[in-house]
């Protein structure tokens, strides 16, 4: 999305649209790749929002709206600003938003809300901090008309008196043979001293100086807008963090840096927080934290049900082991711990165990054939490895094409796929390695079973469905029809 700010003082919304608005929309609606077009006008402003399609390349965009906007310009009343355009980027909006109010003086609180500006940017993970509610500064000149006239001095010649000794005045350069000096003769109003020490006339022996007719008052240029806060005059920080940076870390950082300047401020100032994102972003990750807990006591429910205790704790502790193995390989590929994140840990809980069930379920027959619990996870895992490679295989497939998710989707949609595959490959090394190992030191030989009917650590489930499938196995056809 592109802003393009158009201004020109005085003109009303009609007029804006007719000699601000319209030779822009001319221009600007055959860019390539632009989807909607939307113009405003109001009193001495208009603008124009442009919004291009899903995946278009934004710098091709901005080099595009940008020619278009200096051809033009040539359009416009020579009386208008110059057009300013901007890319809207959505992570760059505030994430928090702090109002400072009390009953204090205006010059005192824009001081402590400047001071706070320069102290909150020096935090690393914060892109900028602006002041809603600002007074830009102003110095006011105040000239006695019986002063002036005391002294035999003109306003007109006092102003341009002014103006002539505030400027720079290149004086060529300065040839010495062995190269070129550049000469400039200073005249640049630095201080108020400067102002008031400026000679506005010499009578005989006596300088009149500037202080002798006019004085200085430090003020500020008429608010164009306001803020309150509880029937307060207030001043709003609007802090944006870099792109990238954590928020709930840096809105930290923030809170930490405003605690240790409080005790410095006046005790009218107080702090009021208008906007914090961490908030919504807790509550969100707290809510979809609690649903991958909620699937994994499901899953752990369900494993119990159909495999009885002993396997199903087994099994059920390669699902933590499979989620941090898969949150640290997710760290190290320098993925945030997003929304995204959080729903593919979610869709993944149930595929975490398949593996781990067929080797478990297969060393569980063998120890009751007789092996030892070296031999029977051993030869479970080997027997069951390349079906739960291709189990694994099969579902990575699925996965694997939406990592090349072309667009601004691809780009915000590459976290889901990223999470199921590294967390699959994470429960294969999990049923493979981990539960064989863990199998082998925490199992005993069972007795050897020689009748399934009376096999002890088959569920009354499994001898039901043995029951039914015997049957439908003696009479096959009949089950067909």
């Amino acid at each position: 999305m592109i802003y393009v700010s158009l201004s020109l003082e005085g003109v009303s919304p009609e007029d804006g649209e007719r000699l601000l608005i319209r030779p822009m929309e001319q221009e600007l609606r055959g860019i390539e790749g632009l989807r909607k077009f939307t113009a405003q006008s109001s009193e001495g402003h208009g603008s124009i929002t442009l919004e291009f399609d899903p995946g278009f390349d934004p710098d091709t965009a901005l080099t595009d709206v940008r020619d278009r906007v200096d051809i033009a310009r040539s359009e416009l009343p020579s009386e208008a600003d110059e057009p300013r355009v901007m890319e809207v980027n959505v992570s760059e909006f505030p994430v928090l938003t702090i109002g400072l109010s009390g009953q204090l003086d205006t010059r005192e609180r824009m001081t402590i809300a400047r001071r706070l500006q320069e102290e909150i940017e020096g935090i690393a993970d914060v892109l900028e901090v602006d002041i809603a509610g600002e007074r830009e500064d102003l110095l006011e000149i105040v000239v006695d008309p019986l002063v002036l006239e005391s002294y035999g001095v003109d306003f007109d010649a006092l102003f341009n008196q002014v103006s002539r000794n505030n400027r720079l005045v290149a004086a060529g350069s300065l040839d010495t043979g062995a190269g070129r000096l550049a000469l400039k003769v200073p005249g640049i109003i630095e201080s108020l001293e400067d102002v008031m020490n400026m000679p506005v006339k010499v009578d005989e022996d006596r300088v009149v100086t500037f202080g002798d007719v006019a004085w200085i008052n430090p003020t500020y240029k008429e608010p164009e807008g306001f803020a309150r806060i509880d029937g307060q005059p207030a001043v709003v920080l609007e802090i944006s963090k870099r792109a990238g940076a954590n928020i709930i870390a840096t809105i930290d950082a923030v809170r930490e840096q405003l605690a240790e300047a409080d005790d410095l401020l006046p005790e009218q100032l107080r702090f009021t927080t208008i906007l914090d994102e961490s908030t919504t972003v807790e509550n969100m990750l707290s809510e979809l934290l609690n649903n991958v807990l909620t699937a994994v006591v499901l899953v752990l429910i369900v494993v119990v049900a159909v495999m009885g205790w002993r396997m199903a704790l087994l099994v059920g502790l390669t699902i933590p082991g499979a989620f941090l193995t898969g949150v640290l390989l997710i760290w190290a590929f320098s993925f945030t711990l997003n929304i995204v994140v959080l729903f593919g840990l979610i869709l993944v809980a149930g595929m975490l165990v398949d593996g781990a069930i067929v080797v478990s379920e297969l060393a569980d027959r063998h120890l009751r054939d007789g092996q030892t619990p070296h031999q029977a996870w051993l030869n479970a895992a080997s027997r069951m490895s390349w079906p739960v490679i291709a189990s694994t295989a099969t579902t990575l497939a699925v996965f694997l094409p939406l990592l090349f998710w072309p667009g601004v989707v691809g780009q915000f949609m590459k976290y889901l796929p990223a999470t199921v595959i590294l967390c699959l490959l994470a429960s294969l090394a999990m049923a493979l390695v981990f539960l064989p190992t863990l199998g082998r030191l925490f199992t005993r030989p069972a007795v050897q079973q020689t009748d399934a009917k009376h096999d002890e650590s088959t569920t009354s489930f499994g001898r039901g469905y043995r029951h039914m499938l015997a049957r439908l196995l003696k009479h096959p056809l009949g089950c067909c029809w």
